[in-house]
């Protein structure tokens, strides 16, 4: 009774305090209710009027003097069959684009626009072309804009698009799985030589694959970033690019602090860098399968060779971080790393084959920049780790020319597919 009587009292005294100062209530958070809701969404109710008063009436700035702002970005040419282009186009600035003309080869063409001529901001729309254009031969695509304004498309070589097909599918499969699958599992076979070289040995692989890696992000970067400015402006290309790639790595990195804390082997850690160069190795499929689409079969061709070879010294990267286990992966393992780590370059063939798009490949380029980028930082913890147990200096002039030797490698090997 006592201690329910001095509960009582000390309540008393907080509901005095409160009514002396009931400024109080919101550092102890009380006195909250409907109004509290209220007062927290009557600044975004403002935000929201400001904003429509901006939209509205411009920021009290007049346009009427003001010639519109076009901004056209052509998205690809198709020719779906013989005697028609197909222009995909994508309105990327604030204002409406009308189509009044087409030309061709500097010759004003009919058009039909889909579904309209008047294309509205962000909108896409795709212009029919009918034309009698002649295989392997090269044409220049000029929309030309009510106000004057050109926007040109360019056709290097003039073939018909690949249809989707089962025949073509496999096609490009076999394609990606010659640049990627086949020149992973060589790599891989690397393992049992790998595991005889030692302590040094196995260092100086472990600094080898960071600068293949190193290469790769560079590499893919400025081709995500090259992709990237193609798109229309509202995407904000670049941009997206990099918050995508930072997203990647701090997600990553928080991945493999949650793994940390449990017992592991260096197989995660195969998994994580098969996965990034995964990522990359779409990218090359996207740009195998656009060559081929686009009909020039040359260079196609010298694109699968070169990516071959180049792919070979990624299997030696993935196959780094298991060298210091005790036990060896079981087969299978490896058969899902190669696939992991060279499969998605049969999609990115698939992809460019039959529905590229600049969008799609600047983001999977992004991921995979920033997935290689948080395997760096795990190869090298490895790397730190194997230097302090066997006593032995982390920057030591072999760990350095390995680390040379895979950025060397990458570059000469990369040579092949200019």
């Amino acid at each position: 009774m006592e201690r329910d009587t001095q509960e009582r009292n000390a309540q008393m005294d907080r509901d005095a305090q409160q009514e002396a100062h009931p400024d109080r209530a919101l550092e102890t958070g009380k006195g909250r209710g409907p109004g509290w809701v209220m007062l927290g969404l009557l600044p975004l109710l403002g935000l929201g009027i400001l904003l429509a008063l901006i939209v509205v009436g411009g920021a009290g700035i007049g346009r009427e003097d003001v010639p519109p702002v076009e901004e056209l970005t052509v998205n690809r040419v198709t020719m779906p069959s013989e005697g028609k282009f197909v222009v995909s186009v994508t309105n990327g600035g604030p204002d409406p684009v009308t189509i009044e003309q087409v030309s061709v080869n500097e010759a004003l063409w009919d058009f039909e626009a889909e579904p309209s001529n008047t294309i509205s901001p962000r909108e896409t729309a795709a212009i029919t072309i009918p034309y009698p254009w002649v295989e392997g031969e090269a044409y220049a695509i000029g929309l030309i804009s009510e106000t004057g304004a050109t926007f040109e498309g360019e056709v290097p070589l003039a073939v018909l698009t690949p249809g989707f097909s089962a025949d073509i599918l496999g096609r490009y499969a076999l394609i990606g799985f010659y640049v990627g699958v086949i020149p992973v599992s060589l790599g891989l076979l690397f393992y049992p030589f790998l595991r005889r070289v030692g302590t040094a040995g196995m260092n100086f692989v472990l600094a080898l694959t960071i600068g293949l890696l190193a290469y790769l992000v560079i590499d893919t970067l400025f081709e995500a970033m090259e992709i990237a400015g193609e798109l229309p402006g509202f995407l904000s290309g670049v941009p997206l690019v990099l918050l995508l790639a930072s997203l990647t790595v701090v997600f990553g990195l928080l991945g493999s602090k949650l793994l940390s804390r449990r017992e592991q082997t260096g197989l995660p850690t195969s998994y994580r860098i098969s996965g990034g160069i995964g990522l990359h190795n779409l990218g090359e499929g996207l740009a195998i399968g656009a060559a081929f689409a686009l009909g020039e079969a040359a260079l196609g061709t010298f694109l699968v060779i070169g990516f071959t070879l180049h792919n070979i010294t990624e299997g030696v990267g993935i196959a780094a971080p298991v060298l210091k286990d005790d036990r060896r992966p079981s087969l299978w393992h490896f058969g899902a790393l190669a696939l992991l780590g060279g499969g998605p370059a049969i999609l990115g063939t698939w992809i460019a084959g039959f529905a590229y798009s600049n969008l799609l490949a600047s983001v999977f380029l992004a991921i995979a920049v920033g997935a290689l980028v948080q395997v760096i930082y795990e190869v090298g913890l490895l790397l730190l780790q194997e230097s302090a147990e066997s006593k032995m200096p982390a920057f030591s002039v072999l760990n350095l020319v390995g680390l040379t030797a895979g950025v060397s490698i990458m570059y000469a090997t990369g040579l092949l597919t200019l």
